[in-house]
């Protein structure tokens, strides 16, 4: 045995075909570690879990535990260099982040097997002798302040932040964990207290080798990675910190029997019933609660949503333990509704007290446990394999909850029927301990009270057990009742035998009708299969009207499926219809033994589909919605949608189909689906645990249902309807600029995407664009992030429309407007341009080979493999083999070819450039708006886009790889 290793020889549950190998070991600072040795990984990963999160945050420095989990990043004794870990890992293929949780901080990364070790070294300097410098503490404050301003105005972290706000003043639940410039900069400093020194504190307090977990995922053997664990971390400090626990309940009575009236920001009525429990994880193998989520939440004939869903009332309903630790937990059920729920606010609370109830009368059913018992052994059993930077993550966690022989497994495995458990955990569902948050916009101008930190205004009312039950009394009397036993269950987990062994995708039918792709499982040895089935229907993206007929239509078959299909769900068979840019899609994917019968359904349902006048006036309300609720999306997440709507033709923008959506009706549905159908054409991928005969008979009986019998349903499309996807074509050498203010006035936030187009597919200029983005990355993250503190969301990536190649920068920013993030954009590539010719030729190979090794990663799983050959499919590329292609090009691209390349399509100025500025501008830089277009226009130093569509249809289009039905290429 290694010294200082306590290497202890215990079970750890493993899914059945796991090839992976594992270990436990604890180093003599007691800092416990997981090893996991996986041969046929392209990707090390590891994650380390500190148990200490922001409940220990100081009172008066909320936030420090998230601002030290950023700190950490910067530098270390070790490698002084700013931000030098972040660039290893780039450059060696990886990804690196971490997250701040309650009572744990986690740090993780991923990288090519061949920078591992090193890698590896520079992230154990996390917890060994970090720096955190006086200039970079101040930086990253704003840092986290702008991470802040992000989320003020989202929903989500408005009403969570309202649920804590309304709990013990004195419990850690209370606080606000994010922190912001207010409390880690101007609090602190008015009181004397300096943050820096408070956070080198809490890091030697807290941060303790015996409070952390490690798990490292390696293609090395068990021996190899125990001894490189032992030499990076033994050095941790271990203090023998006691394991932080805070006691006592977040809720006292004062808090509970309360009815919250919230006003959200986006449009929509919410309902989320809170109930303070007994924490599930300390029965985890009885698994009350899943029991308990599984029948609250199901959505099933006669289930309590299925009633709701009737009365027209809900239109999603999920119920599951959430927010717990091993002191405290909550119980949440939260109910979207109609505007008709809205006003039966009384009748919904009644009848999921009534539904308790009845689950409290029936007792607990050991065939419904048993049942979801087999269906968690065998998701466990058969689950995908996922990335190693989320295996890690996930395993750091149950570390910290589980005895070793289930930290693989965590809860997901109830195997112990125990009805006085979930009777006990039913009990705590009463109407006695009940926190009830209503969100409507219909409250604004009602609310007296603000929450202090996200600014929610809300009401708060006592609500007493026995308006409850006059509630129930008056209640619909509905009839609620159990599930019936799951036929969607597998039974039939075997492997199809595939003589065969085709390794890409091959075409396996074609007819005037459609075209099978087919490609069986080589890799998974998974008894499931992927189906994607794509409607073409050209008359889906004629008009505006018919976009939003398209998208009511794909969301009413859900609606129409869901009695029927949630069992399949449940089951582990996934299924979705969606409207797509070409018609509809449908798409199957889970265990194949049961899939046919799901999908026969699916296309019975489509074919027959009727307009049901009551469930069209639900889905247009919810459609309704979501399009009014676009002005409140990030304004970046404007900024790319402008992006999109000036580059892809024949697109509409979502203000005309919102102008539209009040006066469409059913018998516009009615009318319009006919004529959808009319003339289509099928394009289907089989793939997985398929036979060839399986999948020609499933596209057979969709040509059968749609194309065959005396009075047919659908004709063959003609060749000049087949649907193309055309790309806007910039101008060389002139940047073009689009400006509009942000559509929510209330969020300061501005955005810019900076684009540049480059080129049309091709694999020399597809890697040699990939590789300036993989080598710009990093540089450009810490310069406009990192060091000029433009706003957390900072990003250059690739961006790809149907085959059209470019690159992009996306900034959000309260710090400075559109107009002068664009030039510190430029600023940074003329930086950049120094770095790039001086760039060492063993650096330039070190990032081809990374690349080469991110290019030739294999596929995770079925639905990740499937999914790529989809998209070469969909485009009309069918470039299965791309991988390897752009590998070998990648082998033969020189230092010369990436300056040529930079010089030629991206460098500031460059002659052949073709650029694109979209800027968002949010209300903290309004002023400058007007002020940034006219300097723009006196200086011509771009061209101003006023008009997107007259823009659009002055601009020459790339041609189409979609060619037609037969053979491949551009039209």
């Amino acid at each position: 045995m290694a010294l200082g290793v306590r290497k202890e020889e215990v079970e750890i549950i493993k899914p059945r075909n796991d090839k992976r190998e594992y270990r436990r070991i604890v180093l003599q600072n007691n800092l416990q570690v997981l090893l996991i040795s996986d041969a046929d990984s392209d990707k090390c990963a590891a994650s380390m879990d500190v148990r200490v999160g922001s409940f220990s945050d100081p009172e008066g420095l909320e936030g420090l535990a998230h601002f030290l989990e950023h700190m950490l990043f910067y530098a270390s004794e070790k490698y002084p260099q700013e931000d030098s870990y972040s660039k290893y890992i780039s450059e060696h293929g990886g990804s690196t982040n971490a997250f701040t949780s309650s009572e744990h901080t986690n740090y993780y990364f991923d990288v090519n097997p061949d920078g591992f070790e090193e890698a590896l070294d520079r992230f154990s300097q996390f917890f060994i002798k970090p720096l955190m410098s006086a200039d970079a503490t101040t930086r990253e404050i704003k840092a986290v302040d702008s991470e802040n301003q992000k989320n003020l105005l989202s929903d989500i972290w408005r009403m969570n932040q309202l649920q804590k706000h309304l709990s013990v003043k004195n419990h850690p639940y209370h606080k606000f964990s994010t922190g912001n410039w207010e409390t880690l900069e101007i609090r602190p400093k008015e009181r004397g207290v300096d943050t820096r020194q408070e956070l080198l504190q809490f890091y030697k307090e807290y941060y303790s080798a015996n409070l952390m977990h490690l798990v490292i995922y390696s293609k090395d053997g068990l021996d190899k990675c125990e001894s490189l664990v032992r030499s990076k971390f033994q050095d941790i400090q271990n203090t023998d910190r006691s394991c932080i626990c805070f006691p006592g309940q977040p809720c006292d009575q004062e808090s509970l029997q309360i009815l919250v009236k919230a006003v959200p920001i986006k449009q929509g009525h919410k309902v989320r019933f809170v109930w303070p429990i007994a924490p599930g994880i300390h029965h985890y193998k009885e698994g009350p609660t899943r029991y308990l989520s599984h029948l609250i939440g199901h959505k099933g004939e006669r289930s309590l949503f299925y009633i709701l869903k009737k009365l027209g009332w809900a239109t999603s309903l999920t119920a599951r333990e959430s927010n717990w630790t091993c002191e405290f937990s909550f119980f949440k059920v939260n109910v979207n509704l109609t505007d008709a729920g809205n006003e039966h606010f009384e009748d919904i609370v009644a009848l999921l007290f009534k539904y308790i109830r009845f689950l409290q009368q029936v007792g607990p059913c050991q065939w419904i446990f048993d049942e979801l018992a087999a269906i968690c052994e065998t998701s466990f059993h058969y689950q995908d394999k996922i990335r190693p930077i989320d295996y890690v993550v996930n395993a750091t966690f149950n570390m910290q909850f589980y005895p070793p022989i289930d930290w693989l497994v965590g809860s997901s495995l109830p195997s112990k029927f125990n009805s006085v458990r979930i009777e006990s955990a039913l009990k705590e569902l009463s109407p006695d301990k009940v926190r009830i948050f209503w969100e409507s916009t219909k409250f604004e101008g009602l609310a007296d009270l603000k929450e202090p930190w996200y600014g929610t205004a809300y009401s708060l009312e006592r609500l007493t057990g026995s308006t409850i039950e006059q509630w129930i009394k008056r209640a619909p009397a509905e009839d609620l009742r159990l599930p019936v036993p799951n036929m969607f269950i597998p039974t039939d987990l075997s492997l199809k035998n595939v003589s065969d062994q085709m390794k890409l995708p091959v075409l396996l039918r074609k007819t005037q009708y459609s075209r099978l792709w087919y490609k069986p499982d080589t890799a998974f040895s998974s008894p499931k299969a992927y189906l994607k089935i794509d409607f073409n229907c050209p008359f889906t993206r004629s008009s505006p009207e018919a976009v939003v007929l398209t998208e009511i239509f794909t969301r009413l078959l859900m609606d129409y499926l869901n009695e029927y299909a949630y069992d399949a769900r449940v089951g582990g068979l996934y299924y979705g219809v969606s409207s797509a840019d070409y018609g509809f899609q449908v798409t199957v994917v889970g265990y194949n033994h049961k899939l046919t019968i799901l999908l026969e359904t699916v296309i019975q349902r489509l074919a027959n589909f009727e307009v049901k006048p009551d469930r069209f006036a639900v889905i247009k309300e919810l459609v309704a919605k979501e399009y009014q609720n676009m002005k409140f999306q990030q304004p970046y997440q404007q900024a790319m949608y402008y992006c999109s709507l000036i580059l892809q033709d024949e697109t509409w923008p979502w203000s005309e189909e919102l102008e539209l959506l009040p006066h469409l009706g059913a018998q516009d549905l009615v009318k319009f689906y006919p004529l959808m159908f009319s003339r289509i054409f099928v394009e289907c991928l089989a793939a997985g645990n398929l036979l060839p005969t399986e999948a020609e008979t499933i596209i057979q009986h969709i040509e059968d249902v749609f194309f065959k019998g005396s009075d047919p349903r659908s004709q063959p499309l003609f060749a000049s309807q087949y649907m193309t996807n055309r790309i806007v074509k910039l101008e060389k050498g002139i940047h073009y600029f689009f400006s509009t203010e942000g559509l929510n006035p209330s969020n300061e936030n501005s955005a810019l995407v900076h684009y540049i187009q480059v080129h049309q597919d091709d694999f020399k200029l597809n890697v040699t664009l990939q590789l300036f983005a993989v080598i710009a990355k990093q540089p450009a993250f810490h310069q406009l992030r990192s060091v000029e503190q433009l706003g957390y969301i900072t990003v250059l990536k690739q961006r790809n429309d149907a085959g059209v190649r470019g690159v992009q920068v996306i900034i959000q920013s309260t710090v400075k407007g559109p107009g002068q993030i664009d030039l510190r954009v430029e600023s940074f590539l003329k930086m950049f341009e120094t770095k790039l010719y001086e760039m060492s030729s063993d650096e330039f190979k070190s990032n081809v080979n990374a690349l080469i090794d991110m290019k030739l990663e294999k596929h995770k799983n079925l639905r990740e493999e499937a999914a790529f050959y989809w998209r070469e499919i969909s485009d009309g590329t069918f470039k299965f083999d791309r991988k390897e292609c752009e590998g070998a090009a990648l082998r033969h691209i020189t230092q010369k070819d990436l300056i040529d390349f930079f010089d030629e399509y991206i460098k500031v100025g460059a002659p052949r450039k073709k650029g694109l500025s979209v800027r968002v501008y949010g209300s903290a830089h309004s002023s400058e708006y007007p002020v940034d277009n006219s300097q723009a226009a006196e200086a011509n130093a771009a061209v101003r886009i006023e008009d997107i569509l007259s823009f659009r249809r002055s601009r020459p289009l790339y041609g189409s790889f979609r060619r037609g039905f037969f053979g491949h290429g551009k039209l």
